[in-house]
């Protein structure tokens, strides 16, 4: 993977000021550890940092190919998993390749196909084609949004990056937000609504769209969306279908010139993707595949089964570890470590995150990026099969929001009145609501129940799993590791976003149609195992250790957060004795210690980005 930035200003020359697109570029220094490149024109320019995954040698970027008086140059973040076949079909009709890597075989496509090239990509991708011959930049994203792209438009000038940083980085970028933004902050986050990018003029290319910027103006398209369709197939004929598909994916996924690994937490979908991978590697020779799992310190002995995390996973790793035969790494971190890690993890977000769940996936992909460069993880699969809790409890379904947004009222509470009447956040979060349930596509003649279950999925994909997509991303990039996400197949998932509920919850069963797809793949015991999402630390003096930072913020009258806050509502949930509670104000994870350390980074992340509010 790799990290792209791009500057276009039509009533200036750019190449006297090639030191503006170098700053830029150079905030993508941890994506792309390896290589970094720049493209300057007239009107243009392009910025690269390269993390080399695919023909390390070669296929450095920005990326120049000609064809006659037409010159394309291309940046490019993302990996495709089918340019083998696109390769041989583009040799078929006569175009040839300098190198092995898949950014060639992107930038050719586009120049043989133009837009339509995004039909044919199986990938995760954000790229930006500055075309000579159009004189027009062309971005797109991946169906899912696996990679992100950023773009700020505006008074004949367009900006993009694959992280806000690298467009705050340019001069005329101020850090500054609105009252939109610090509703997404306290109402919605660590969420995003889709397409936006919390600063002010800053948005997100949204999955599955594409851009054409030129001097007349913008055109935005939407080139792939979930659609809803009649599912024919029965129970069994369904299993062999998402069998099918996985093991396709995995095997495209594991194609590298460096070391890969799998994230291994001992659950359904980390064995899945690690038995299958471990089966891939012994057909082809390539010996044991390498594990890795993260713990804390002391969980074992702090650890308490609830709803949310029924159980521990060490046991469970250590199963499939051996079970498989793999080379197994257990990572383990203590709490000072995870709370150091806080300011990292929001700076790698440009945004206040998940807390210690962001802060100690950083430092686990830190680790792992000492053996390996490319790794294979679960996400994604408790949205798209209907895993999470929220999918089986009628409070969640009948609750007329988001599923992980059920604390809206206490959340509220926490704000300034004069903060909450200015950015109104329960009727912020019922009209993102309502624009969501506007999307769904809806079959005709399902009933009551049946719609709601679509809606759910609906939900889950385009809204709560870019929550995780994103943080995946950054956690990982901010230290140079490439993390795939099989799970992310856009054919696997607009299969499994139509089968019906009765069939994904086969065996009445969460999740039951991929358990019924993985028998003998995976040992009984595992494969009926009960959800249990990633591990949080449940160490007391986690709890004290944050509560203590933000007491100190509290304290302090010069802190940025205090005009935004109901100081005396923070203080009294501060003091109480509950405040380890394991009742989450977002999705499954963040509870207590998390909520004290979410104000901890926002006053961070307000002080370390000078932002404005206004």
């Amino acid at each position: 993977m790799c990290g792209i930035t791009g500057w276009i200003d039509w009533s200036r020359d750019l190449t006297q000021d090639s030191e503006q697109l170098e700053r830029m570029t150079e905030t993508m220094a941890p994506r792309g550890p390896d290589a970094a490149g720049t493209w300057i024109s007239a009107h243009c320019g392009l910025g690269h940092r390269r993390l080399s995954v695919i023909d390390p040698e070669n296929g450095a970027q920005p990326m120049i190919r000609r064809d006659g008086d037409r010159t394309c140059v291309v940046v490019y973040n993302g990996e495709l998993y089918n340019a083998p076949e696109l390769r041989a079909e583009l040799e078929s009709r006569g175009r040839s390749f300098t190198t092995n890597c898949d950014t060639e075989v992107l930038l050719i496509s586009y120049m043989e196909w133009g837009k339509s090239c995004l039909e044919r990509f199986n990938g995760i991708f954000a790229f930006a084609v500055w075309d000579s011959a159009e004189q027009h930049l062309f971005l797109a994203r991946d169906r899912l949004g696996v990679k992100p792209l950023f773009f700020r438009e505006g008074n004949g000038t367009f900006m993009f990056g694959s992280e806000p940083k690298a467009i705050l980085a340019h001069a005329d970028v101020p850090a500054r937000i609105g009252a939109e933004g610090l509703a997404e902050i306290f109402i919605v986050g660590p969420a995003r609504t889709p397409g936006q990018g919390v600063y002010q003029g800053l948005r997100e290319l949204r999955p599955g769209q594409c851009l054409t910027v030129t001097r007349e103006g913008n055109r935005l398209v939407t080139y792939w969306k979930l659609e809803s369709r009649m599912h024919t197939d029965d129970v069994n004929a369904t299993a062999a279908r998402v069998r099918e598909l996985l093991q396709d994916t995995v095997e495209r996924q594991l194609v590298s010139d460096v070391p890969v690994c799998t994230l291994l937490s001992g659950g359904l979908d980390s064995s899945a993707l690690t038995s299958l991978a471990v089966e891939y590697y012994q057909g082809t020779g390539q010996g044991n595949i390498h594990t890795y799992s993260v713990d804390y310190v002391d969980n074992d002995k702090h650890f308490k089964a609830h709803a949310f995390q029924p159980n521990a996973d060490a046991p469970w790793i250590t199963r499939m570890s051996e079970h498989l035969g793999t080379i197994h790494h257990n990572v383990h971190f203590d709490t000072p470590e995870l709370v150091d890690a806080l300011r990292a993890a929001t700076l790698a977000r440009d945004l206040p995150g998940m807390a210690d769940v962001d802060a100690s996936l950083l430092l686990f992909c830190r680790e792992i990026k000492k053996g390996a460069t490319v790794a294979l993880s679960g996400e994604a699969a408790d949205e798209i099969f209907g895993g999470y809790p929220w999918f089986h409890r009628e409070e969640a379904l009948n609750a007329n929001t988001f599923p992980w947004s059920l604390a809206a009222g206490m959340r509220t509470d926490l704000l300034h009145p004069d903060i909450a009447d200015w950015i109104k956040p329960q009727q912020y979060l019922a009209d993102r609501y309502a624009e969501a349930l506007d999307e769904v596509p809806h079959l005709a003649g399902e009933d009551a129940a049946t719609q709601r279950m679509r809606i759910m999925s609906y939900l889950n994909i385009t809204r709560f799993m870019p929550t995780l997509l994103d943080r995946k991303d950054r956690m990982s990039m901010a230290v140079g590791l490439e993390v795939r996400v099989p799970y992310c197949d856009h054919r696997l998932v607009d299969y499994v976003f139509n089968i019906p509920w009765e069939i994904k919850t086969a065996g009445s069963r969460e999740k039951g149609i991929l358990r019924q797809s993985l028998v003998g793949v995976l040992p009984d015991d595992v494969l009926w195992r009960k959800k249990s999402p990633y591990p949080k630390t449940h160490n007391p003096n986690y709890l004290d250790a944050v509560r203590g930072k933000l007491l100190d913020v509290l304290n302090d009258p010069s802190s940025p957060l205090l005009p935004l806050i109901n100081v005396q509502k923070v203080r009294e949930i501060a003091a109480s004795t509950d405040a380890s509670s394991n009742i989450p104000w977002f999705g499954q994870l963040m509870s207590g210690p998390q909520l004290f350390a979410y104000l901890w980074q926002t006053d961070l992340w307000l002080r370390e980005y000078n932002v404005s509010i206004g």
